[in-house]
């Protein structure tokens, strides 16, 4: 008995309505971050005093030392820039953003800074407690602490003006370390001061919104995030700010596209008034990106002018006249929270789900190759015509299903992938996008279609007198099982949903 190809066509719709139903219903609320009503201080900001970038004579000849740290189960790598001239002069700690990365990124402005007097540390990021699943902030401000010990041991060292700096997620770390009283000043640069989840989020929804991507796009990518039990993602960074007590000097770029750069402003100043400290400078400085760069490129004008000035400055530059001044910035959404994915939704089951297709998918071949090594050739243990010419049938339409499976799931991935390359650059991302959000979508609807005419193919041979073997039986509970088990998966993370 063979089933007519409008049966399936029917039997696929109605299957995808349900699936697109069951999505619908296990998904969890849906995150759409209203826009930001910014208080009035933020709509006309005061231009910054001229006095604080002013020019800085960078003329002073430098030395440069590597130096091993002692650090908590693990030794870091360290070099300090120092001017060659006598006396004790200001000095500064670098501690990075996201990520393993060199002190060597700092290069470039350590050396500015030395030539201007400040004597600087960077320092390679510990490999030991930090990794993409976990870390520890309080572990990091500690290392950062020890740097700052090294610089206060050296006899050229003013410890009045020895301070911390720290860019994006060193914006978490800082405030931390800044609680102990050897840390003179705080310099914060594109420093989130919301929890890593909402600065995250809010990041991903004005990337999406750039890159004109489908409302789809949005909620697969925030449905994988809530489902994400990684416990940094949820740190509070307010208490730290609350217990800052020294000078701070918060810089951010116009054109930063991963920072709420006004929520985190009103953060910090909230903050820093319920510690009761008004000694903070925030600047906003035009056109400059995540890194205080022009689109990647050189830093902007005004930023290494505006760090030197200050440093060297303080204490008088500690209370500015102007505590907000620079360009003014715009930022459309609230950094909203994800919501939280429902158990059935986290990333144990998602894995879970995912070895169980597999674990279905290798069946197949495992089985097959089981058969033959045992001398059962399966294609010859169905005696009743017609059945007898079923099996190998079946078996290609469960080898097509398996091999797109596997390719939807590395769609999806190559997809995420596309969409964090193309926070770097975005030069002709809109159609990949598009393009790509086809293609995952396309392979989901193939994945469905494949899965009713295999089981069409199955009832059909059963009802004209198939009898499948023990071993044939497993393969067709993995394959089509596990096919089942990724379609539920994909209808969770909205890829049958409606409008298209």
């Amino acid at each position: 008995m063979n089933v007519g190809r409008s049966t399936l066509g029917f039997a696929a719709g109605v299957l995808l309505v349900v699936l697109a139903a069951i999505g619908y219903m296990l998904s969890p609320p849906a995150f759409d971050p209203p826009p930001l009503a910014a208080s009035p201080e933020f709509r006309n900001l005061p231009a910054q005093p001229a006095s604080e970038t002013r020019p800085v004579a960078t003329t002073t000849p430098i030395r440069t030392e590597h130096v091993k740290v002692a650090a908590r189960n693990e030794t870091l790598t360290a070099t300090i820039r120092s001017p060659t001239t006598p006396g004790r002069h200001p000095a500064m700690v670098f501690v990075q953003g996201s990520g393993s990365g060199s002190g060597s990124e700092f290069t470039t402005q350590s050396e500015w800074l030395a030539k201007a007097g400040i004597v600087t540390l960077s320092y390679d990021k510990r490999t030991v407690g930090y990794n993409f699943r976990q870390r520890d902030f309080s572990l990091l401000a500690d290392d950062a602490l020890r740097m700052l010990h090294t610089l206060l041991q050296r006899p050229d060292v003013d410890p009045a003006k020895a301070g911390l700096w720290g860019v994006s997620e060193g914006g978490w770390v800082v405030p931390i370390a800044a609680a102990s009283s050897d840390v003179a000043y705080v310099v914060l640069v594109s420093s989130p001061n919301v929890s890593p989840l909402r600065q995250v989020a809010w990041a991903l929804n004005e990337q999406l919104q750039r890159l004109h991507a489908p409302s789809g796009v949005r909620d697969l990518l925030t449905r994988a995030m809530g489902g994400v039990g990684f416990d940094f993602l949820r740190h509070d960074g307010v208490p730290a700010l609350q217990g800052m007590k020294q000078p701070v000097l918060a810089l951010y770029g116009t054109t930063d596209p991963s920072i709420p750069f006004v929520e985190s402003t009103e953060t910090l100043t909230s903050a820093l008034h319920t510690a009761g400290n008004p000694d903070y400078t925030i600047r906003f400085l035009a056109g400059a990106d995540h890194a205080m760069r022009m689109t990647g490129g050189p830093f902007v004008p005004d930023y290494l002018p505006t760090l030197a000035n200050w440093i060297r400055d303080l204490p008088r530059t500690a209370k500015p006249s102007v505590p907000i001044a620079g360009a003014t910035p715009v930022q459309r959404f609230e950094a909203s929270d994800v919501p939280a994915a429902p158990w059935y939704g986290g990333a144990t089951i998602l894995w879970l789900t995912i070895c169980l297709a597999a674990v279905g998918y290798v069946a197949a071949p495992v089985t097959e190759m089981v058969v033959r090594i045992r001398g059962r050739d399966t294609r010859l243990q169905a005696p009743v015509e017609p059945a007898a010419d079923i099996w190998p049938a079946v078996r290609r339409r469960l080898r097509r299903m398996a091999w797109t499976g596997l390719g939807g799931f590395a769609a999806v991935l190559a997809f995420i992938t596309l969409i964090v390359l193309f926070s770097v650059n975005q030069a002709g991302a809109w159609p990949a996008v598009q393009a790509g959000w086809l293609v995952v979508r396309l392979l989901a609807v193939v994945m469905l279609l494949q899965e009713v005419a295999a089981a069409a193919a199955v009832l059909s041979g059963l009802r004209d007198g198939w009898e499948p073997t023990r071993w044939q039986k497993s393969v067709l509970i993995g394959v089509l099982g596990g096919t089942g088990l990724l379609l539920l998966t994909a209808a969770y993370y909205g890829l049958y949903a409606f409008p298209w």
